[in-house]
């Protein structure tokens, strides 16, 4: 063999190498990312709490929202890092949330997450519930984005204005009351299979939110700087405009977006930063590469429906490429950029600790008890240069700059500020990738055996003895076992909030190499069946 082929060969050999070492490495677990992300929007809740809430160190706040105007706004989410409970991102976010709860219904109640995606989605509702206290009447606003920012201090805490802002015949918004029916309109198909009665109730207030023709930022004046309108126009009422004939052409504009995503559109493409990142703006991009992620993956599943493929100046592109772009853009989210950082908190070995979120900045109510005053935390806590107190899980921050780079800097709040419309179309997202990668295989191995058994009332019982190792090189923590047909009691491990989901117990929450953990557990009949939902 000549010479140059020898090294050619071990050139190849090497890149095969470094291939196959990167997809070890970023073997990304987006079941675990799906959880992690509805758990950030318990830590948005506004108003009183559940007792099924996880995120413990919230508590209670905003419950006299609404009442020194004589309605009831208690409920709902905080935006952002912030307090204000602004109507159209909130609305966007419960249309996104629903979106992918229909679209992948199947994949997200695989992964047992139904239950959770659903709550996400009723709290957002049931807070529209209220706003619409009748018809044509919908209050679009509780706080006010200035006064709120002066101040960094718990949404327990809150010393700044909870004034109310409502749309009427005096005051129209066309927009925000036409995303509010959307988001209630989608809920109430998310909700149809699982409880019909409130679906119902989640219709007629979506028919009834019909506001007088104007832009509600118009009538809100405080929002106009946070959260702009764009229009509210109407194809079908003739005021598309000059848009009127790329209006018409809905797939056209869909296909011209898809292509210029995957820098097929002749050169009229979203700008990439070199390490793979959809750019489109420097504060919080994060909210828009998740979102056009999640509509490359439903039009993915469009297009692979009806056996076509996508048509770019450049070049056809098939369905899978589409999902491809879509998993490149959740992998860089998740670990698989240039800085090799998870920019959800609390994924993954390194994530961002000094988020901008006044909550999770600040030690909880439950370990501080005093309260924290206005100035106070700008001072003691939004300056301290450590990390958060408290890790907002599930958190999506704004991201990177366009040179891939990122300050982990509290101040820094383009990069370091979650949003409510930016975790909200990684739901669907995530439980499509997971689908399709499937669990892997966890390092665990499960040896079951009875260890006695006894007779009650001419019925058999068994006592069921679980061992589990672990058979890898690593340690591993935060294992999650679905533990199905269980009709007896159990000891040994942890219960979780979800149905039929444990976890390791208390004493034991890493199983180092080699190591075992036993549980056992009593029923009739056969035996229940264990897997493991998701482990790191």
């Amino acid at each position: 063999m000549r010479k140059s082929n020898v090294v050619l060969l071990a050139l190849l050999v090497g890149i095969l190498q470094l291939e196959a070492t990167i997809a070890t490495v970023f073997n990304f677990n987006y079941g675990e990312a799906l959880d992690k992300s509805l758990l950030f929007f318990e830590a948005q809740r506004s108003g009183k709490l559940p007792p099924t809430q996880r995120v413990t160190w919230r508590a209670d706040s905003g419950l006299k929202d609404g009442f020194s105007q004589g309605v009831d706004l208690v409920g709902g989410y905080y935006d952002a890092g912030d307090h204000v409970k602004f109507g159209l991102p909130m609305a966007f976010s419960v249309t996104m949330l629903a979106w992918g709860a229909i679209e992948f219904s199947k994949e997200i109640t695989e992964y047992n997450q139904m239950e959770n995606t659903l709550w996400a989605i009723r709290w957002g509702t049931d807070y529209f519930i209220k706003a619409h206290p009748q018809p044509n009447v919908l209050w679009g606003q509780v706080g006010d984005g200035a006064s709120d920012h002066y101040c960094w201090e718990r949404a327990e805490d809150m010393t700044t204005p909870r004034n109310g802002y409502k749309l009427d015949a005096n005051n129209p918004g066309s927009d925000l009351a036409g995303e509010t029916a959307a988001a209630l309109a989608a809920s109430a198909i998310a909700f149809k299979p699982y409880n019909s009665s409130y679906s119902n109730l989640l219709l007629v207030h979506a028919k009834q939110v019909n506001n007088f023709r104007g832009l509600y930022d118009d009538s809100i004046p405080s929002a106009k700087q946070f959260y702009t309108s764009s229009g509210y126009s109407v194809l079908l009422e003739g005021k598309g405009g000059a848009f009127t004939n790329t209006l018409m052409q809905y797939q056209a504009k869909a296909d011209y977006f898809a292509c210029a995503c995957l820098q097929k559109n002749d050169g009229y493409n979203v700008y990439k930063t070199t390490g793979g990142l959809l750019y489109v703006r420097e504060w919080n991009n994060m909210q828009y590469v998740s979102s056009a992620a999640f509509l490359l993956a439903v039009y993915s599943e469009y297009l692979s429906a009806a056996n076509a493929k996508l048509t770019c100046p450049e070049g056809l592109i098939q369905p899978q490429e589409l999902l491809n772009f879509a998993k490149s853009q959740a992998d860089y989210i998740l670990g698989n950029n240039p800085k090799s950082i998870s920019y959800i908190v609390g994924y993954g070995p390194n994530y961002p600790t000094h988020v901008h979120h006044r909550g999770a900045s600040i030690a909880s109510i439950h370990i501080l008890h005093s309260v924290v005053e206005c100035v106070q935390g700008f001072e003691a806590w939004y300056q301290n240069p450590q990390g958060n107190p408290n890790v907002i899980y599930g958190a999506l921050v704004g991201g990177p700059n366009q040179n891939d780079d990122f300050s982990d800097d509290r101040s820094n709040y383009e990069e370091t500020e979650p949003t409510l419309s930016g975790n909200a179309p990684l739901i669907g997202l995530f439980a499509k990738l997971q689908s399709v990668k499937g669990i892997p295989d966890a390092p665990v191995q499960f040896l079951h055996s009875i260890t006695s058994t006894w007779t009650i009332a001419q019925s058999a019982y068994y006592r069921h003895k679980v061992l589990i190792k672990n058979t890898s090189q690593k340690p591993i923590t935060d294992l999650k076992l679905l533990i199905e047909k269980l009709s007896g009691p159990l000891w040994g491990l942890s219960p979780t909030n979800v149905k039929n989901i444990y976890e390791l117990p208390l004493w034991q929450k890493v199983l180092n190499p080699g190591a075992e953990c036993i549980f056992v557990y009593i029923q009739g009949g056969p035996q229940a069946k264990l897997s493991v939902l998701s482990y790191h």
